[in-house]
């Protein structure tokens, strides 16, 4: 199996993410450079589709892309540590909250940055009106994991699972622009400092 990754965008670090707290080490990763177009180029859209990244390439010649699709697929093939739930109970709790942290937090934090960056003006039209209100909006959510996180060290469940993964991602994101999270959400700050420490931040 591949799986085509580009390291400058938040979407194909969950996948890594997701190798690295699984340790797996038997997938090709294969660099995909967004500056320079290689996901629009006719031999990985042939692939893909679509200009998305990641995808994976399993080895009968079947792709996935959608970041969540590539992680559900990954957590079938390597079951431990468990990301997406034990039970039927807890596997819709942790759906529910990477539901959230998905559409809340992460996709307009990464809209935030993608729409108003410099860095991104060659791939995106900027738009600095539609970037300030995801942005906006982002900052206002955290209030809603910051209360979930005052209940548990987790976000989803008794152990770190994809909604933590997703949301931080999300958040870590926006650094780019100098966004963090408020200093009074106390419970998000602990958390998002215990994700930074996770050996698998750094993938």
């Amino acid at each position: 199996m591949k799986v085509y990754d580009a390291a400058i965008a938040p979407n194909p670090r969950r996948v890594r993410w997701v190798m690295a707290e699984k340790g797996v080490a038997d997938i090709e990763v294969v660099p995909v450079s967004i500056p320079e177009g290689e996901h629009k180029r006719p031999d990985y859209l042939a692939k893909a589709g679509l200009p998305n990244l990641p995808m994976l390439e399993m080895d009968d010649g079947t792709t996935i892309t959608e970041s969540i699709a590539i992680c559900r697929y990954l957590e079938s093939r390597y079951p431990e540590p468990n990301l997406f739930g034990r039970d039927p109970k807890e596997t819709a709790v942790i759906e529910m909250w990477t539901r959230r942290a998905e559409m809340l937090v992460a996709t307009p934090f990464m809209l935030g940055v993608r729409l108003s960056h410099p860095g991104f003006a060659a791939l995106e039209r900027p738009a600095p009106e539609v970037a300030a209100w995801n942005q906006q909006n982002a900052l206002a959510a955290l209030n809603v994991l910051d209360r979930r996180l005052g209940e548990g060290e987790w976000l989803a469940a008794d152990r770190l699972t994809i909604a933590d993964i997703v949301a931080f991602i999300g958040i870590d994101f926006a650094r780019i622009v100098r966004l963090r999270p408020p200093e009074e959400l106390t419970h998000v700050t602990r958390w998002a400092a215990a994700m930074r420490e996770r050996p698998a931040a750094k993938a």
